[in-house]
């Protein structure tokens, strides 16, 4: 009794820190969607006023609509990240549960290996990565940003779900061993429902730098055919003249997917930050 009751100011304490970080995070998104339905002159005259009905106006999602084949840039930018994302949870998983399972020589060195990533970032290796994707002729494919994505979250998802599946019972998995479960089966139906809030972690903070990412689709896929949102949102972004109803508009409409992702994880995304908390 003693020991929960001085875990509950943690995991109270945990849960606010958590929700400011939530407000101030989301004060900036707020912003944008506000002005997306405002006039030109009320985005620069009053940014933090919401729309009224003189300073309402809806001209820059009629542009996205009109300019461009936007519902293609989503399409593009979410099969790009649900893509990813699958094979960053299964590989990082499945690398992570080998590495805190099964003792070799050369273990840390790869553990170590694997978190490099971490710490370099892919960008500095952009013009190896072009080269690679040229001689491959994965140019101009979602294929080319999926590969360059997925590597991109291992490392952290690799070094997360270690750390995490290391927890996990070995009384379990040798139960499922001496019950006859293949190594595959233990992984899949024991341990994976095990660290769920992990993957959700791992998963949400990965999803983001993928779908706003623009470095990458401009170097590696900038044709019409496999331009992302947020490629296709510089279309209205000149030299001299930026129309910000659309830039905004576009915006608004790329936070959607997002928002609906992370209410998916949410619940776990919670367990999984405040998991160290409660004990």
């Amino acid at each position: 009794m003693s020991q929960a009751r001085s875990s509950l100011p943690r995991t109270i304490g945990a849960h606010a820190i958590l929700i400011a970080y939530t407000v101030i995070a989301l004060f900036p998104v707020l912003v944008i969607v506000i002005n997306a339905f405002k006039s030109r002159n009320a985005i620069f005259r009053q940014p933090l006023m919401p729309p009224t009905p003189e300073t309402f106006d809806l001209v820059g999602f009629r542009t996205v609509l009109t300019q461009g084949d936007f519902l293609l840039y989503f399409q593009n930018s979410l099969i790009v990240t649900v893509v990813s994302l699958f094979l960053v949870l299964l590989f990082g998983a499945m690398a992570a549960f080998a590495l805190s399972e099964y003792r070799f020589k050369g273990n840390s060195l790869m553990g170590l290996y694997l978190a490099l990533g971490i710490m370099i970032p892919i960008r500095l290796g952009t013009v190896a990565i072009l080269q690679l994707m040229v001689a491959s002729g994965l140019v101009n494919t979602l294929t080319a940003l999926v590969l360059v994505y997925t590597a991109q979250g291992l490392p952290l998802a690799v070094f997360i779900l270690s750390e995490f599946m290391k927890q996990v019972s070995d009384d379990l998995k040798n139960a499922g061993r001496i019950d006859g479960l293949s190594e595959y089966t233990i992984f899949f139906r024991l341990v994976l429902p095990l660290v769920r809030p992990a993957m959700a972690t791992v998963a949400v903070f990965t999803m983001i730098p993928i779908w706003n990412d623009l470095w990458f689709p401009l170097i590696l896929a900038p044709s019409e055919a496999t331009k992302t949102v947020t490629l296709g949102a510089q279309i209205f972004i000149g030299q001299y003249v930026t129309n910000w109803n659309a830039v905004l508009a576009a915006l608004s409409l790329a936070i959607v997917p997002v928002l609906i992702l992370y209410l998916i994880f949410s619940r776990q995304l919670i367990r999984g930050i405040t998991a160290g908390a409660v004990k």
